[in-house]
Order: structure tokens, then C-alpha cells, then sequence
């Protein structure tokens, strides 16, 4: 097997990738990888100032790559309409989609008002739901594209992050199977991932406790907190044509965490 740096299999050269919430964390990370590997960056996020910030890193180290930014809030519709407008009027199509934006309000079950599980479900499951399919006509003008969701153990066992956002993350890995075999005769691959505790901005707090972030290890055979760069080799990976045979997939990206019983 040749994987030798020039392999067009291990290179996503020429390609046009959309990442959502790529202004910081692991959409960055994420935006970071699929330009390393040659694709050209269609990046969103809600926080404007960050993003531009963050399109103008990329810039800088990928001088040759088209990256271009949308400032929009995916939970609310008319921006996902808005987004979508914006990359038909660039031409094109699309060869990647990847659903990062996400959100949380950890509450007991029955401390939720309606508005805020709504909210989860509207930015965690509803936002990557339109998105896959407002991307459906761009990404079939290509013989082979790739869309990975990103979800959470959450999705596959309980931890303590809320029913809510465990609802969400469960339906978003179900819509993943349920497209990859829809969409498999339209040659486009849908995989998803579902990270463990990562290091982003939106666990350092949690972490901080020591007693907490003890009780994390503990139960992460690999001993560590995942990297947001950890969560990106793996969604690259599943945009590559390298992985062109691989669809309906979940990878826990965990350090063995789903996998460790008592």
C-alpha cells in the first residue's frame, strides 16, 4: 500500500470542504487537518471576530488554499438557508460536509424548560439535519463526497452531560446510518465520530476540578484527555479517499472509554 506524502488517496487536494463551528476547538482543529491534507475551506461559525481570526491563521499557513468565511448562527434557520444560498452562488459544489456545531446545557431531566431542550435538539440535531440535506445537490456534483457528523459517547451510553444532549447526539449517530445507506447509490459516503472529554474551551471548566477530572481518567484506559487534534486525524480520515469504502460508520474517538466495563 502506497501512502507515500503525493498518494491522492491520502490527499483531499482541490476539494472543497464546509466544517461547521470552525471558529475554535475541535472545528478548527478540524479545518486545520483538512487544509494540511489540500482542501479548500468554506468555514462557519456564529462568533465573527474569532472566525476571521481563525480563517487568518489558516491563511497564513496554507497560503495556497481557497478559504473563504460565513458568519451565521446553524441553530436558527434562515442562516442555514442563508449559508447554503451563499455556497451555491459560489459554484462548485461541495465534496465535504462536516456537522461540528454543537451545544450543551447539562440539567437534570426534569429541570429542562422546553426552550432550552430545544435549543440542544435545534443546534445539536435539527442544524446538522438541514445541513446534510441542503448539501445533498452540491455534493452529488461530485462522483465521490463524504459528510461526517460529529457526535459524542453521549449518543452511545449515558454519561453525566444531560438526557438532552445524549437525545441529540443518539439521533444524530441514527441519521448517519440512515444516510449512508440512502445516499450510498449517490456516492456519498456519511460516517460520524463520538468524542470523549476533550480538551476545547467548553470543558476547562469541568476539568478543573481535580476530583472530576480524576473520575475522567479512571475510566479512559489510555489515561488521557483527548486533544481536539485527536478528534480531527479522525474525521480527515474518514474524508479521505482512502476511506472511500467505509460508510454508516460511528468511531469512538475515546481512548478506549466505551469500551471499558468494570
Amino acid at each position: 500500500m502506497n501512502h507515500a506524502p503525493g498518494n491522492p488517496r491520502w490527499r483531499l487536494d482541490g476539494q472543497s470542504a464546509l466544517v461547521t463551528g470552525a471558529s475554535a476547538g475541535i472545528g478548527l482543529a478540524i479545518a486545520t487537518e483538512l487544509a494540511a491534507l489540500g482542501a479548500d475551506l468554506r468555514l462557519v461559525a456564529r462568533d465573527g471576530e474569532a472566525l476571521e481570526t481563525a480563517i487568518a491563521d489558516l491563511r497564513e499557513a496554507h497560503p495556497g488554499r481557497d478559504l473563504r468565511a460565513f458568519v451565521g448562527d446553524l441553530a436558527i434557520g434562515e442562516d442555514r438557508q442563508a449559508l447554503f444560498d451563499w455556497l451555491e452562488d459560489q459554484g462548485g459544489g461541495l465534496n465535504v460536509l462536516v456537522n461540528n456545531v454543537g451545544d450543551n446545557l447539562p440539567r437534570a431531566a426534569i429541570d429542562y424548560a422546553d426552550s432550552e431542550w430545544r435549543q440542544i435538539f435545534e443546534t445539536n440535531l435539527v442544524s446538522a439535519w438541514e445541513c446534510c440535506r441542503f448539501a445533498y445537490p452540491l455534493l452529488t456534483r461530485h462522483a465521490a463526497s463524504a459528510i461526517v457528523n460529529i457526535g459524542s459517547v453521549s449518543g452511545l451510553l449515558h454519561v453525566r452531560t444531560g438526557a438532552a444532549y445524549g437525545m441529540s447526539k443518539a439521533a444524530l449517530h441514527q441519521l448517519t446510518r440512515n444516510l449512508a445507506c440512502e445516499w450510498a447509490r449517490d456516492g456519498v459516503r456519511v460516517n460520524s465520530v463520538a468524542p470523549w472529554y476533550i480538551r476545547t474551551r467548553r470543558t476547562s471548566t469541568v476539568l478543573a476540578d481535580p476530583d472530576y477530572y480524576d473520575a475522567v481518567i479512571e475510566r479512559t484506559p489510555m489515561g488521557r484527555i483527548g486533544e481536539p487534534d485527536d478528534v480531527a486525524a479522525a474525521v480527515a480520515f474518514l474524508c479521505l479517499p482512502a476511506s472511500g469504502y467505509i460508510t454508516g460508520q460511528c468511531l469512538a474517538v475515546d481512548g478506549g472509554f466505551v469500551h471499558f466495563g468494570f
